[in-house]
């Protein structure tokens, strides 16, 4: 299985009063957004399965990939690391899973699936972390396939 951690695009800061939610994406953000959708759709299977956050941030960069996806409300920011995997099936499931959220929880995801001894860490706003599952020897490993930064585009 194929896992694709896709965190949104640069969004206009949060202000008093305002719903975290609702927040839009910035000029900057949406070229961000262009950029990695681009390399993307060149880079995916038909076949992969895209879920976002219900935030408009992240629908907003995932629009940019013009292809369908689901709102999963467990990418949520206050999400959990378990309940988003076990709903993807990770790291059983056939095939690839895109899936765009926020961090923390993009950087707990990637901590978690390649066992690294912190539990998150800092993940560049529209960047992309591809990790595939694979078994070798009777042992289940995770591989980093790609991160790639919209910037270096």
């Amino acid at each position: 299985m194929d896992i694709i951690l896709w965190r949104h695009a640069e969004a206009v800061d949060w202000q008093e009063g305002c719903d975290d939610l609702d927040r839009a994406l910035t000029a900057r953000g949406y070229k961000q957004a262009i950029r990695m959708a681009e390399w993307l759709d060149r880079q995916l299977p038909e076949s992969t399965r895209i879920f976002t956050s219900p935030a408009r941030r992240c629908e907003d960069t995932v629009c940019r990939l013009d292809r369908k996806y689901k709102l999963h409300k467990d990418l949520l920011p206050e999400s959990k690391v378990d309940d988003i995997l076990s709903s993807v099936e990770w790291p059983l499931a056939k095939g690839t899973v895109l899936l765009v959220g926020h961090q923390p929880m993009i950087g707990k995801i990637i901590a978690q699936t390649l066992g690294l001894k912190d539990s998150s860490f800092a993940v560049r706003k529209g960047s992309v972390w591809w990790l595939r599952s694979r078994e070798r020897e009777g042992q289940r490993q995770t591989v980093l396939v790609a991160v790639q930064s919209s910037d270096m585009l």
